[in-house]
Order: C-alpha cells, then structure tokens, then sequence
C-alpha cells in the first residue's frame, strides 16, 4: 500500500505538468474555437527564449520579463497575421493553419537561439521531501510539488479573471457565441490578441517547468501531444477539466507502468493515455467538464 501511494502521488504530480499545456489549448479553443496544434512549439519557442536571453548575462527575472514580452508578442502577431485573414473559414482551415505556424515558430527559435540543447534552472531540486521520508518513508519529489503549487496558482488567476474582471466576461460571451458577442459591441479581434497573448503567457510558464525536468531541447513539442487524452477526458473547453484530465492521466500511466508493464514488455506509459482517452470518447465524447453540443434539425 506504501509502494502504491507512492506511485499514485508521482503520477498525480506528473498530471499536472501535462496540464501545463492542456490549458493554453483550453483558452484558444474556448474563446476562438480553434484548436491550436502550436501550442507544443510555443512551449519550445518560450523555454528557448529565455535560456537563450539567460545566456546573453540577463538575470533570472529580467529573462523571464523578456521571454514574457516576446511570447505575448508572439500571440498578438499570430491573431493579426494568422487568425484574422481566416475569419469565418472552416475549422480544418485554422486547425492547418496552426500546424504550419507549429513549424514557423519552431524554426524561426531555433534559427535565433541555436538548436543546441541546454539546461534549465530554477533553483528547485528534484529530489524527495527528507521529512516526507522520515515520517511516513513515501517519496515524493519537491519539483513535482513546486509545479503542482504553480499550476494551482495559475488555475486560480485564470478563474478569478475570466469570472470577476470586464475582459474575461468579455473572453465568456466571446466563446459562448461569436455572433451575439459581436452584435453588443464586443470586439473579436481584441478579444483574440487578449487570448492568445495569455496562452503565450501560459506556453511560457509550462516551458520554464518542462525545460527545467527535460531540458531545453526539440522534444519539448511533443509535449502537446501528451495533452491531447488530457483535452479528451477533460473537455475542450473547461479550465478545470484541464487539471483534472491531466491528473487522471498521469495517475492512470504511472499505475499501469507499474502494474501492468511487465505483462506488455514495458513502456506503457508512452501509448496507454491515447488508449484510455480513445476509451473514453465512446463513453463521453465531450469530456467530464466539456458541453454537451446538439444540433437541432
């Protein structure tokens, strides 16, 4: 039982790095309906950012003030220059659109930084809580805990923004339709540069987590694939749901590692998501926290 909690927190914990990138999916998809398949690139572009302005003698919050400009930036040119000329188009047509800014942005940061990988730190070792060890000998480590503690705040600014303040009522209205949204004055195209602004902001957030457990490397956009059952089980359109996706995921993978690893030959934390998430859509196809869609004929 001791080996099992053990387990089940690592897997929580790790759940929650997945999360990291379900959200900045969740915020575009919500307010523009798009799902932007780049989202694993701008983590990439965001962690190389920042270790590369590190590396030009910037102090921590310096860089990270920098990397944040450069990723809102980043946003509000890909609304003006991506989004806005494919209004109105069908959703496979900016659904392509962001596979091929996937590629710009992954090019375009590495032609700038160099491709070379690079280590990123924090100041937080990934190591076991000694007092932790001490009392109840479960291993559990104080990275895991650090981004856990900084994805619970980030949900929190997110949900106190789109709730209490102008913009993100705005940011509501805007997602549940664009039409009515339009027709009382609010302006879309503001709304979008908003979104996509905090989804470059939320890219940079998960690229200084990731990139401080990996590394600072190409792999790193991959790591929007690793969102997709978490989207999937949560819904596309709810911000909890990316949280709660992405620890059922990371608990599930690290169980069936354990447990059911040695009867499959190992490595069944790299598919067995995109199973249980395949699983799932034939039960809920709009995942526990999406909206139901019905149309009416």
């Amino acid at each position: 039982m001791q080996f099992f909690i053990e387990v089940l927190i690592g897997g929580l914990l790790s759940g929650v790095m997945y999360s990291f990138v379900a959200l900045g999916f969740v915020l575009i998809y919500k307010a523009s309906g798009v799902f932007n398949f780049a989202q694993g690139a701008m983590v990439f572009a965001a962690a190389l950012t920042f270790v590369g302005i590190q590396e030009k003698g910037a102090p921590f919050w310096l860089a990270l003030l920098l990397a944040f400009g450069v990723m809102v930036l980043l946003g509000v040119l890909t609304e003006r220059i991506v989004l806005r000329p494919l209004v109105n188009q069908p959703p496979i047509t900016l659904f392509m659109a962001t596979i091929g800014l996937a590629y710009v942005i992954e090019g375009l940061a590495q032609g700038v930084w160099g491709a070379s990988v690079r280590g990123l730190e924090l100041g937080i070792q990934d190591e076991p809580l000694e007092w932790l060890m001490a009392t109840a000998n479960i291993s559990v480590s104080k990275f895991d805990l650090f981004g856990a503690g900084i994805a619970a705040l980030l949900v929190t600014l997110l949900a106190l923004f789109f709730q209490y303040t102008r913009i993100g009522r705005a940011l509501r209205a805007v997602a549940d339709d664009h039409q009515a949204a339009l027709s009382i004055g609010i302006p879309l195209q503001n709304i979008w540069r908003i979104v996509w602004a905090v989804a470059g902001f939320v890219a940079l957030v998960a690229g200084l987590i990731w990139g401080a457990r990996n590394g600072v490397s190409f792999s790193l956009t991959f790591t929007a694939l690793k969102a997709l059952p978490v989207l999937i089980l949560g819904g596309f359109t709810s911000i909890p749901g990316a949280i709660v996706g992405g620890l059922i995921i990371g608990s599930t993978e690290k169980l069936a590692e354990v447990y059911l690893g040695e009867y499959v030959g190992g490595g069944i934390d790299s598919w067995f998501p995109y199973v249980m998430a395949l699983a799932f859509l034939l039960i809920r196809p709009e995942g526990l926290f999406g909206e139901k869609h019905i149309d009416r004929v």
